[in-house]
């Protein structure tokens, strides 16, 4: 698949009921009534009794299976995936290939409550990705009866991840992240991990023009509580995808693309020799840090008493408000930050910053903006 081209059919495909952060059953609901009935089951409900979709495409040999919104506030897979099923729907090869060669099942939402709610717990504030073992959930069982009915050869396990995360010590953003999760504490190359490793090579491979130093690998440290481990374990090829963030992109739109380019290019290096790509890639590929601020003022004067100057970071709250996600700017910490970065970055330059009411800066305070030498400087995105 030439990216040149996906990218040329995306601005057609983009599914314009779906937009920004929060992504409910209501939103997707819309999208599923235009999509033929026959494709669409109920597989199951959630604590509150909202329905778990899933939809399946194809008839191919080879069975994947894909969830998104485990965590119900991370929604930008869940735009990918209905961005991708308007590709099926068209007469292009790039679906035709796929749809020949596979069988796709795929869940939108898993955690329909938690999306409502814009949290990353269900409804009885359980982490369904720490369920694997316990199935004390019914999202819980749900994925799980999916899983056993159908019998994948492969997993999708579609995810988002915070703004924190960059490449290694580069100064990137993490705008994408994969794993092939670790099936045992030895953390061992079994032949199935090796596969999902050889998927996740050719994604980076093809995404290094639109993204050179933005991809990442997801830490492996195992966990079998967590549901892609677990389908690891159980010798099916896993493969974690992680939406990040791209440079003033917090609607994650243009990680939409990105992760729906990612989707598809899995999909066809599953429709073809899998066996055919080497894994050794993958293990080159820099991981995962915790080295971003969404604000770093540098060289602040946070005291009228104290002329040592420090560095101010500043997070965003996601706060979902009249059926909209607020990013409400809040003090994260105030200190040296040498070894961060922020994706914005102010440079006060020794001047005194002050909060909204001129008063000094405090941690876990809310402010929309600050003032630098008496100049008010705006802090949302």
């Amino acid at each position: 698949m030439q990216l040149e081209q996906i990218n040329s059919l995306y601005s057609l495909l983009k599914t314009p009921k779906l937009f920004g952060r929060y992504i409910t059953n209501s939103h997707i609901e819309k999208c599923l009534n235009e999509l033929p009935k026959s494709l669409i089951s109920v597989v199951g409900y959630s604590v509150e009794e909202r329905p778990i979709y899933s939809l399946k495409f194809g008839n191919g040999p080879i069975k994947v299976l894909l969830w998104s919104q485990m965590h119900g506030n991370e929604s930008t897979t869940t735009k990918a995936l209905f961005d991708c099923f308007n590709l099926f729907d068209t007469g292009n090869d790039i679906p035709k290939d796929i749809l020949e060669a596979c069988t796709l099942v795929v869940i939108p939402i898993l955690n329909p409550d938690g999306a409502e709610r814009y949290t990353r717990l269900n409804a009885n504030d359980i982490d369904l990705n720490r369920d694997a073992q316990d199935l004390s959930q019914p999202e819980s069982h749900v994925l799980r009866s999916v899983y056993e009915d159908f019998k994948p050869n492969y997993c999708f396990n579609l995810h988002g991840q915070r703004t924190i995360y960059g490449v290694e010590s580069s100064g990137v953003s993490a705008t994408l992240s994969f794993l092939s999760p670790a099936q045992d504490e030895e953390r061992s190359l079994t032949p199935n991990r090796k596969v999902a490793m050889s998927i996740i090579s050719q994604l980076h491979n093809m995404l290094q023009s639109e993204l050179p130093n933005g991809i990442a690998r997801y830490d492996d440290g195992f966990n079998l509580n967590c549901v892609g481990d677990t389908f690891q374990n159980f010798d099916v090829p896993t493969v974690l995808y992680e939406a990040g963030h791209y440079p003033n992109d917090y609607n994650r739109e243009d990680v939409r693309r990105l992760m729906f380019i990612a989707i598809i290019k899995g999909l066809l290096v599953i429709s073809n020799d899998v066996n055919s790509f080497g894994f050794e890639d993958y293990l080159k590929i820099p991981e995962n840090s915790k080295s971003f601020y969404d604000i770093i003022i540098r060289d602040a004067k946070i005291s009228e008493d104290n002329n040592q100057l420090t560095d101010v970071a500043i997070q965003y709250n996601e706060v979902l408000k009249a059926s909209k996600i607020e990013f409400v700017p809040t003090v994260e910490e105030i200190s040296m930050l040498d070894e961060f970065y922020g994706h914005k970055e102010i440079n006060a330059k020794g001047g005194l910053v002050r909060n909204a009411e001129n008063l000094e800066l405090k941690v876990t305070s809310e402010n929309d903006f600050v003032l630098i030498n008496n100049k008010k400087i705006a802090l949302k995105p």
